[in-house]
């Protein structure tokens, strides 16, 4: 397929793999993607700057034939870095510490500093930068626009795909509110940012000029052939890719999003403080009470990282934070080649 997209990206197919941060990604489900022809991505908000360098290194070995990847990053927020912990927020999981018989933290270390983190992956010069959660300073795309990176930025609304296109990206991803993980809500709270993928990618494709890729409940060929239809020019696919062989998702992790339990998710802050979707489970239900009170993001993501990884490693779904797109039903545990390749199908006219 030929589009300004591919043509850009430099890639055989339009479809880009989502990045996924925490651990998620995996260099070998990006090097999976992008040599069967996609955009394989890496999420790389929680690295600091020496583990980026080492990431795109280690991204371009793997990958065969100087084929293009992308690096994202999270813009942050304003006041994040200032965040402190409180008492109460330890006190409100010291009982799942206890059941799962994990130390609470006894410290919190703030995340690498954003600035910090935009240099190394500048300077190690991947092909694609993505961001997610804003637009970063006029400098970033500026000096990526130097080195040859091609950027993309993701908005939530059409207003944010304006602000995109505004702040000089090459490529605008507009995310529906059916994508899993994090919304990326930058210009409006969140709850007035819950526009569906279907609603959203044509009249963004209607307000700006760069190339859009449609995101969010898109999971089969069904999903690629709509979002085309809509006038996108491509496509990015999170959870179905999640579900992949390749991906960095716990096995119970995997196992929840072919199951059953995935057809009901629902945005929760309850594991980062920053509202995400996922599939319910038995510690959003217990703790939905407290969904205002949790700290905000970065501070509430540290506090839960512990419960998270333990309960991972046992095997127990109830602890951890289970990121769904609501297709995440049409999801199968393909080798991330086998569902690129699905994901091309010729859909088939109905009777």
């Amino acid at each position: 397929m030929s589009t300004r997209l591919v043509r850009l990206l430099g890639t055989d197919l339009p479809i880009i793999q989502g990045p996924f941060g925490g651990g998620l990604s995996s260099v070998a489900l990006a090097a999976a993607v992008s040599g069967a022809g996609g955009l394989g991505s890496f999420g790389a908000h929680h690295l600091d700057p020496g583990a980026i360098t080492a990431l795109v290194a280690e991204l371009k070995a793997a990958i065969p034939g100087n084929r293009p990847f992308n690096v994202n990053l999270w813009v942050p927020h304003p006041g994040e870095e200032v965040l402190r912990l409180a008492p109460a927020d330890f006190e409100r999981l010291r009982p799942l510490y206890d059941r799962l018989g994990i130390p609470a933290p006894s410290s919190y270390a703030p995340p690498p500093a954003f600035d910090d983190q935009v240099d190394a992956l500048l300077a190690a010069q991947p092909p694609v930068i993505s961001f997610v959660m804003g637009t970063p300073p006029a400098w970033v795309v500026t000096e990526a626009r130097r080195r040859g990176i091609v950027t993309i930025g993701t908005a939530t609304t059409v207003d944010e795909a304006v602000a995109v296109q505004a702040a000089g990206f090459d490529i605008v991803v507009a995310s529906g509110s059916d994508a899993g993980g994090h919304r990326g809500a930058f210009l409006r709270p969140v709850a007035e940012s819950l526009v569906g993928t279907f609603s959203l990618v044509p009249q963004v494709v209607d307000a700006v000029d760069i190339p859009v890729v449609a995101a969010g409940g898109i999971a089969d060929h069904r999903g690629v052939t709509a979002a085309f239809a809509l006038g996108a020019e491509g496509v990015q696919i999170g959870t179905g890719f999640l579900a992949t062989v390749q991906s960095g998702a716990s096995p119970v992790h995997k196992a929840a999003l072919t199951g059953p339990d995935a057809r009901v998710t629902v945005l929760t802050r309850l594991f980062s403080g920053r509202p995400a979707r996922a599939i319910i489970n038995p510690l959003i239900r217990e703790l939905v009470a407290e969904e205002e009170n949790v700290p905000a993001y970065p501070v509430q993501n540290a506090l839960m990282q512990p419960l998270r990884r333990a309960a991972a490693a046992r095997g127990d779904s109830q602890y951890v934070n289970l990121w769904a797109g609501q297709a995440a039903p049409l999801s199968r545990p393909y080798t991330a080649e086998e569902y690129l390749v699905t994901l091309m199908k010729a859909h088939p006219t109905p009777a």
